[in-house]
């Protein structure tokens, strides 16, 4: 703020007397402004970074001797744990008289650390301000200046996105591929037994391990498919009423509680599965002399559906909207009822968008993971009965996960196995949802 407006106030001062500024003022402002923030901000970055690195390193200098000789890694890594702990001021029990020098030794680094951070704050934004300040000059392109900064800012995100996705995919590869090395991956793809529990020590009695994944997608499917049934007809309904026949009131009042329910929550539509419609469910089935399981993929598709009816509603009304208004207009002109235009002209014109929202829809029906926890169950069965209990993978991965964990057997592996399928379902339906939008829009526009 201070580089802003001291380079903006010297802008000003030389227009007043008399001198002919390439760009405007508040550009010289705003590129004071960048150039100081930009890289102080990540200098800053990098201090956090490192900081807690390099203060363990000289608290760990600072150890008695021979404090680790014997100890594994855990046991040395909970002694830092306990020393790090005694330093935020939790401390359980009487601990030994080093590990208090050392907590509190750690304590005035970090302290020093902080100070030192401040003070290179302090003399890299002056310097930077005093360089920005040089630079209010009458051939001084300011404004470019701004432009190349935020231009690199904006790189810089785009790139840190895309490298992001690269790491997932790469984590996700290699974890795969070692679970690909133990269990043949022609029983993974078309093994009809999900049991991955198997003794992970040689004294521990637990079964081999089955690792057939064909139960876990098919119970994915099946919840998907129950959430479809429920949020495509509504939503689509929803839409075309207050897109063409709902007053402008009613629109005004249900488009804000659409958006609220959009924003709802996944735990939350997740109490309400299991403590609303899987009850009611249940009570129903009673009455008529149908069995159902405590979890139904019923209850859970069911409540999905009703997630995903803002989701489906908004892209089907941006879709019916985005439809030329000459098309309504010459349908109505031709004598056909609202009815008959929206049924026999602007509806299909929009199915490409409205498709691609129901594609990206069902890729978050697939990804979707408190609801299933909460209501659908654990176990994977071969079955396409809603009212019986199935998993999904996104549930499989959960359990899979939980708890203490080692990257070296087939039961953890696994969950990356499952991780790597759900990324390529997903990746497909939004590369097959996004080419049906645009091959379609060319031809509308």
């Amino acid at each position: 703020m201070l580089a802003y407006f001291v380079n903006r106030r010297a802008a000003l001062s030389m227009r007043a007397g008399g001198a002919r500024l390439h760009s405007l003022e508040s550009f010289h402002g705003l590129f004071a402004a960048l150039s100081v923030l930009v890289p102080v901000f990540v200098g800053i970055l990098f201090w956090l970074v490192l900081e807690g690195a390099v203060v363990d390193l000289f608290m760990l200098r600072g150890l008695p001797a021979g404090t680790f000789d014997g100890l594994d890694s855990g046991a040395s890594q909970l002694i830092v744990a306990e020393i790090k702990s005694i330093a935020g001021g939790r401390v359980f029990g009487t601990p030994e008289a080093w590990k208090i020098e050392a907590a509190e030794r750690l304590v005035r680094y970090h302290r020093i650390a902080d100070w030192l951070l401040v003070a290179l704050v302090a003399i890299t934004a002056a310097i930077l301000l005093w360089v920005a300040r040089r630079s209010v000059v009458e051939q001084f392109r300011a404004r470019q200046g701004a432009e190349r900064i935020v231009l690199g800012l904006m790189i810089f995100c785009a790139t840190v996105a895309i490298f992001v996705t690269i790491g997932i995919v790469f984590a996700l590869t290699f974890e795969t591929i070692k679970f690909f090395q133990i269990v043949p991956i022609t029983e993974f793809l078309f093994g009809t037994s999900w049991e991955p529990q198997i003794p992970i020590r040689e004294d521990q009695v637990a079964a081999e391990g089955a690792f057939g994944a064909i139960p876990v997608f098919l119970g994915t499917i099946v919840i998907s498919a129950v959430a479809l049934f429920v949020a495509v007809p509504v939503g689509l309904m929803t839409a075309i009423y207050l897109n063409e026949f709902a007053p402008q009131r009613v629109r005004k009042s249900v488009k804000p509680v659409l958006e609220i329910l959009a924003g709802v929550p996944t735990v939350v539509y997740g109490f309400f599965a299991v403590l609303t419609v899987a009850p009611a469910i249940r009570q129903f089935a009673a009455s008529i002399g149908v069995d159902v399981a405590p979890n139904t993929a019923l209850a859970a598709g069911g409540v999905m559906g009703i997630m995903l009816i803002p989701f489906i509603s908004s892209f089907a009304d941006d879709a019916l909207s985005a439809v030329p208004r000459s098309l309504r207009d010459g349908a109505l002109a031709l004598g056909a009822t609202r009815g008959e235009m929206m049924l026999n002209v602007l509806f299909p014109a929009a199915i490409p968008g409205i498709v691609g929202g129901v594609l990206l829809a069902v890729s978050r029906a697939i990804g979707e993971t408190m609801i299933v926890v909460m209501a659908a169950g654990l176990i994977a069965k071969m079955t396409i009965n809603p009212l019986d209990s199935v998993t999904a993978v996104t549930v499989q991965i959960v359990t899979l996960l939980i708890g203490d964990t080692a990257f070296d057997n087939p039961k953890t592996l696994s969950a990356f196995a499952l991780g790597m399928m759900l990324f390529l379902a997903t990746l497909i339906i939004n590369i097959f949802a996004l080419r049906i939008v645009r091959k379609y829009r060319e031809i509308y526009d």
